[in-house]
């Protein structure tokens, strides 16, 4: 018997590490900072290790964990809401030169507009949209109801139409193959 319990806490434990990449990329949501975005993963991995026992085998890690990280950030906003401390903008986290590719501008258009989402919608874009989660993952992770994710979903797709001056989903897409990289001359030595 003490033998299964041991094999099924590190068979949990072998799947947090392998779900430390999704951490990463879910934390990016909650934070633009780096820093503070790979604090909150390792703050979700110290809960989840502790109480590793309470994951019932059988049921999602990945969802475990999310909801973890999203109850973690939850509660340092309320702590430092309460001791307000003072955020400087650092100039040495910012690029001392923005790249120069039409595909790059863009790409950073779509981030500062998910980014400008309200916070429901932006976490539910990030977990479905760019983390692959499904709606039933999503609706536990941020303990509503299915429809409730499919509308914030919606919501934040049209929000994200609207700020980028999209008529449709696949504008962008249409777009780039309006002007496919094999079009560009190159400059050819010789």
């Amino acid at each position: 018997m003490a033998g299964e319990t041991d094999h099924a806490t590190a068979t949990a434990k072998s799947e947090v590490v392998e779900l430390i990449p999704a951490l990463r990329a879910f934390a990016r949501t909650f934070y633009k900072d780096p820093s503070a975005a790979d604090d909150l993963v390792q703050e979700t991995l110290m809960r989840a290790l502790a109480s590793i026992h309470q994951f019932r085998p059988g049921t999602a890690m990945k969802s475990w964990l999310f909801t973890i990280m999203r109850n973690a950030f939850y509660t340092k906003i309320k702590i430092e809401t309460r001791e307000a401390p003072g955020a400087a903008d650092c100039a040495s986290s910012r690029p001392a030169t923005n790249a120069t590719q039409e595909w790059s501008a863009r790409g950073r258009e779509i981030a500062e507009a998910i980014e400008r989402l309200p916070e429901q919608q932006r976490e539910v874009i990030m977990l479905i949209g760019v983390l692959g989660v499904s709606y039933e993952e999503a609706a536990q992770i941020c303990e509503c109801a299915i429809g409730t994710i499919k509308s914030r979903l919606n919501r934040a797709r049209q929000r994200l139409l609207e700020e980028l001056g999209e008529d449709s989903p696949d504008a962008s897409w249409e777009q780039d193959q309006a002007h496919p990289v094999e079009s560009i001359p190159q400059n050819r030595v010789g």
